[in-house]
């Protein structure tokens, strides 16, 4: 009941949470408290008819734990999102109190948030890839929100907080580093100007073909060959917009032999020429 010591912590009155779900912006994502809990020995929470906003935590030290269905323990580099109305409790280690940033949201878009970050039926944990970027997330919107709670306030805070669900949901998507994924696309993107057969890749990864075109079709939502495609289109563009290469020789930088097969591949993705995209003004 005392806090913490050093802790920071903001709760925005909820009659200013039920104006800001009102105005345009923060009615799809609004920020109702926000804090960071240093040391936190002996923090619990029970809530059996769970919370009304969505609940959004980051450990950075220590440990702790969290349960909806079963017990899932949390340590440092891992944030834990449960989503609203989920019975749910949580609580720091007793041995090695856990450090936490967290923040409560509301709005339509904590609802897809919690979809993209695997929570639509349970409380979602997941290791995160970009844990420095996080946590200075977490610190920018709770100083954000010490600084004041007027609409413009909550109008910055809900850009922070989709800023830091938007990036743990993309370390959610992306494949973790060493992983089969993660080297498979690694050799692709390394390969633009080549062509690569989906069996020598997966081999190359100790995988079966049919199991790495799964796990493709998952991450991208297509397979092996349509993502070095993209790759490929997407190294097009570019030297398209940024250098004087004829169409051959940008259809060659990228793999393809014959420029009229790459014009045919560049026009089935971006519906005009290479030519006509070129001559598109851009900026």
């Amino acid at each position: 009941m005392e806090g913490f010591e050093n802790q920071r912590l903001c709760v925005v009155p909820r009659p200013l949470v039920d104006a800001a779900l009102q105005r345009p912006v923060t009615r799809r994502l609004v920020v109702t408290d926000a804090g960071f809990f240093p040391d936190a020995e002996d923090h619990l929470r029970v809530r059996p008819e769970g919370a009304d906003e969505s609940i959004l935590m980051v450990c950075t030290r220590g440990s702790g734990w969290v349960r909806t269905t079963e017990r899932v323990g949390v340590t440092p580099g891992m944030c834990v999102l449960i989503p609203a109305r989920l019975a749910h409790s949580y609580g720091s280690s007793t041995s090695h109190p856990w450090t936490i940033w967290w923040c409560h949201v509301r709005g339509a878009e904590s609802r897809d948030f919690a979809v993209a970050l695997g929570a639509e039926h349970g409380a979602a944990t997941l290791t995160l890839r970009s844990f420095d970027r996080i946590v200075a997330l977490f610190d920018e919107l709770v100083s954000g929100l010490e600084r004041g709670q007027t609409p413009a306030h909550l109008l910055a805070a809900s850009g922070t907080a989709w800023h830091l669900l938007s990036q743990i949901a993309v370390d959610r998507a992306l494949p973790e580093t060493g992983t089969p994924l993660e080297r498979a696309m690694r050799y692709l993107a390394d390969r633009v100007d080549a062509t690569v057969r989906v069996g020598d890749l997966a081999d190359l990864v100790g995988l079966s073909a049919s199991h790495l075109s799964a796990l493709f079709r998952q991450a991208t939502g297509g397979g092996v060959t349509a993502h070095h495609t993209a790759l490929k289109m997407a190294r097009a563009r570019g030297l398209l917009d940024t250098s004087s290469l004829g169409i051959a020789e940008v259809a060659r930088a990228v793999g393809y032999e014959d420029p009229l097969y790459f014009s045919r591949q560049f026009r089935k993705v971006h519906g005009v020429s290479p030519s006509d995209y070129r001559s598109q003004r851009k900026g």
